[in-house]
This record gives C-alpha cells, sequence and structure tokens, in this order.
C-alpha cells in the first residue's frame, strides 16, 4: 500500500516542470541572491511592492493621457450639444419651446429657395429642348447626304434632289448655331444654379444650424436660476454667449451674401435669356445673318461640321 503510494507520488513529482524550466509561471517577491536566470530571454521580474518610477531615458505618460482626457472631452461637447439641438427640435414641434425668428430673412431665404428650384427646372427643360433638336440636325444632315445620293442615281429628278438636299445642309448649319447658343445658356444657368447659389444655400445651412444651437442654449439658460452663482451657471452663460456670438455672424454673412448674389443673379440671368431670345427668334425667323450675330455677341464658339462650309440659303 505504501510503495503504491510512494510510486505515485513520484510519478507526480515527474510530471512537474522544474522552477527554471517552467516559463509560463508568474513569480512575485524578492529574488535570492546570486540567482541567475539561465534563458537568455527571460527577464528580471521587478517587486510588486517597489514604487513605479520611470526611467531618466523615457518619456512619462502624462501627454498620452492628456490627448485621451482632450478626445474624451470633445465627444462629451459634441455629446451634449447634440442632445440640446435634438431636444430643442423636438420642443419647437410640439409648440414647446419658441425659436428665435428673423422674418425678413426667413423670408429672403424661402424665395431665394423658391427661385433655385423654378432655374432647376428651367435648365431641365432647355436640357430637354437641346437634346431633342440635337437629334433633328442630326437626322437633317442625315437626310442631306440622303437627298445628294439619290441626285446622282436619279438624272430625272436631280435637280429636285439637289435643292432638298442643299436646304437640309443649310437647316443643318443653322442648327448647329443654335445649338451653341442654347448649350451656352444651360453651361450658364448651370453654374448659377448649382454652384454660385448652393454656395450661399451652404451658408444658410451652417447659420440655420447655428440658430438652433442659440435657441438650445438659450432655453436651457432660461430655464435654470439666474439667482444661483456657481461654476456651472457662469459656464451656461460663456457658452450661451459663445452660440449667440455664432448666430449673428451666420446671419450677417447670409445676409451680404444674398444680396451680392441677387445682384449677380440678376446680371447673369439678364445675358443669358436676352442670347435665348435672340438666337431662338433669328433661328425661326430665316435670319442666317443675326444668327449668327447672336454668337458673336456673346462671344460664343460654334464647333462646326464637315456639312457646314458652304453658305447658307437664307443669306443667299
Amino acid at each position: 500500500m505504501a510503495s503504491h503510494s510512494e510510486r505515485s507520488i513520484h510519478e507526480m513529482l515527474k510530471d512537474t516542470p522544474s522552477m527554471n524550466d517552467s516559463n509560463s509561471a508568474i513569480h512575485t517577491g524578492t529574488e535570492p541572491r546570486g540567482f541567475r536566470p539561465n534563458h537568455p530571454n527571460s527577464l528580471a521580474l521587478r517587486n510588486v511592492s517597489e514604487p513605479a518610477t520611470p526611467s531618466p531615458g523615457m518619456s512619462p505618460n502624462g501627454d498620452i493621457m492628456k490627448n485621451g482626457a482632450s478626445k474624451i472631452d470633445t465627444i462629451k461637447n459634441w455629446s451634449i450639444s447634440t442632445y440640446k439641438c435634438t431636444r430643442q427640435l423636438m420642443m419647437e414641434k410640439l409648440g414647446k419651446s419658441t425659436r428665435t425668428v428673423d422674418s425678413e430673412l426667413e423670408a429672403q431665404i424661402e424665395q431665394l429657395r423658391d427661385t433655385q428650384r423654378k432655374y432647376l427646372s428651367v435648365l431641365r427643360l432647355t436640357r430637354a429642348m437641346s437634346s431633342h433638336f440635337h437629334h433633328v440636325v442630326q437626322t437633317q444632315h442625315a437626310l442631306a447626304e440622303a437627298f445628294s445620293d439619290l441626285a446622282q442615281k436619279s438624272p430625272e429628278l436631280q435637280e429636285e434632289f439637289l435643292y432638298n438636299s442643299e436646304t437640309q445642309r443649310n437647316l443643318t448649319k443653322n442648327g448647329e448655331i443654335l445649338l451653341s447658343a442654347l448649350n451656352f445658356f444651360i453651361s450658364s444657368v448651370n453654374t448659377l444654379c448649382n454652384k454660385t447659389i448652393e454656395d450661399t444655400l451652404i451658408t444658410i445651412k451652417q447659420y440655420e444650424t447655428a440658430r438652433i444651437e442659440y435657441d438650445a442654449y438659450r432655453s436651457d439658460l432660461e430655464s435654470s436660476k439666474p439667482e444661483v452663482t456657481s461654476p456651472g451657471s457662469e459656464e451656461a452663460q460663456k457658452s450661451f454667449m459663445k452660440h449667440k456670438e455664432q448666430y449673428e455672424k451666420l446671419r450677417s454673412d447670409v445676409a451680404v451674401k444674398m444680396q451680392f448674389l441677387d445682384e449677380n443673379r440678376i446680371k447673369v440671368m439678364h445675358k443669358q435669356l436676352v442670347l435665348l431670345h435672340n438666337a431662338i427668334s433669328a433661328y425661326f425667323s430665316g435670319n442666317a445673318q443675326a444668327l449668327e450675330g447672336t454668337l458673336r455677341q456673346f462671344n460664343i464658339k460654334q464647333v462646326k461640321s464637315p456639312n457646314s462650309s458652304q453658305g447658307s440659303w437664307l443669306e443667299q
């Protein structure tokens, strides 16, 4: 019985790794004198009870902690501001909170958005007209070639086919001039709608966001007790003044931008509407000289096709 127990103990001891050969063991306490680790990659373990002092050559972790705290503060402030603005919007929709209203400026903003919608509608229709008319000009060019080919193969109707071929060629030439005017009109109105007006609308969106933030912090300040003076109330007052200044600055920027935009819009549209009227009137009245004069008046370059080198029958 005893021998069986001894064998079991010996076997257990054989299966147990030695202290120096165990790489995964974690030791605590002080090292005995004269102890040298046998493994070349083993590290000397520091006593847990000793204070952690950084070595002279290493920088402390203060910068990392400071950056982490700064990011946390940024996220915290953003979350608080988002919550306040969301709550302000909900309270306004429910009619439980007042909002700052600049009636004159908001009427101008709404008029600008309505103007942009109507100009975009005109732009869409003009593009459709240009596309359809482009196909008409291509068809006229193909028809001119067909008449010319038939004139060579039909001596009995050669004169009639040549007349029609020449007519379609000249219509193609004048149609290309009109297309150049239409494309110039489209390009200018597109720039006005999608760049010039849109730039002002971006500032307007920033102004509207600043208005919500201003009202949110104003509501918080009004709901707090003004007679209580504390660091929290002083911070709320500072935040309110900061958002008020930002709101007033953006309101002023919007007013100035809208004034310049209105002046620019009138100049651009006056020029483009005169161009469109003159070009279409000249084309459909058969006045080729006035049509070409319109392109010269507005410095529009025409891309000529190979069959447009001859003089127009309208000029003849």
